[in-house]
């Protein structure tokens, strides 16, 4: 399939599972070359099958050493992006965090996306795209949410520096994805509103990419109205928030 993806490589960090396998799939289908980490190497080498038997590299976010040893590997590499989508999630009253778990999540949803930032533009071809997870989550405090929550605001906060910081060499671009069917999400015992597929949100993703631009964000019908909780005075927001 030719378009804007035909022939480009991409490094899909996070692509064993939910959006980042269907992601995975859907540069694939159009025509691009990959490169897949996560921990799981075995999911891995079978989304590779369905990608043209794309190049595995596992990785662990959590482990800073690995994904320094998958850079120095991918050194004589063109790559035309790098996608970081792996996020740890554990919904939880601030009272009833685990500090290791939550020490966990932030070293791979913060921390790991930091060492993407940092070490991974220097194997960026001139033009090419760095893309970071952040989250609607991240767009204001909602109960429950906490550590997810705050590692996705500082996500967006790091991608909004990094635009100008790296600019025009690097492309950076931001994803803020709502409810999206994941393992992740099925951890909510909530009704989760405008719940979308993997599928979709990789549609959604492949599509923004391939346009200018610097967030994506999606479903729109959903994400505009945190966008504008967010607009609004605290003394109005937080009383809203307070009613979830």
């Amino acid at each position: 399939m030719s378009g804007f993806f035909a022939g480009k490589q991409y490094w899909i960090i996070g692509a064993s599972a939910g959006i980042g396998a269907a992601l995975a799939r859907e540069l694939h289908r159009r025509g691009a070359d990959l490169i897949l980490s996560a921990r799981d190497a075995g999911a891995l080498h079978a989304l590779a099958r369905d990608c043209g038997n794309a190049r595995v590299l596992p990785l662990d976010l959590g482990q800073r050493e690995t994904l320094a040893q998958a850079v120095a590997g991918l050194a004589a590499s063109k790559i035309d992006g790098v996608i970081c989508t792996a996020a740890l999630y554990d919904p939880s009253r601030i009272a009833d965090l685990d500090p290791a778990r939550t020490e966990e999540l932030v070293r791979v949803n913060l921390l790991g996306s930091l060492d993407v930032a940092r070490l991974c533009p220097p194997l960026i071809a001139q033009g090419g795209q760095l893309v970071l997870f952040g989250s609607v989550a991240g767009y204001f405090g909602l109960p429950n949410g906490q550590a997810y929550s705050a590692t996705k605001a500082a996500i967006i906060n790091l991608a909004e520096s990094l635009r100008s910081e790296l600019a025009p060499r690097v492309d950076v671009r931001l994803v803020s994805p709502g409810f999206v069917q994941t393992r992740l999400t099925a951890k909510n015992r909530f009704a989760m509103p405008a719940l979308i597929t993997p599928e979709a949100a990789a549609r959604s993703v492949a599509d923004g990419l391939a346009r200018r631009g610097f967030e994506i964000h999606f479903p729109k019908r959903f994400t505009f109205g945190i966008k504008l909780l967010r607009a609004l005075p605290y003394g109005l927001s937080l009383r809203l928030v307070a009613r979830l």
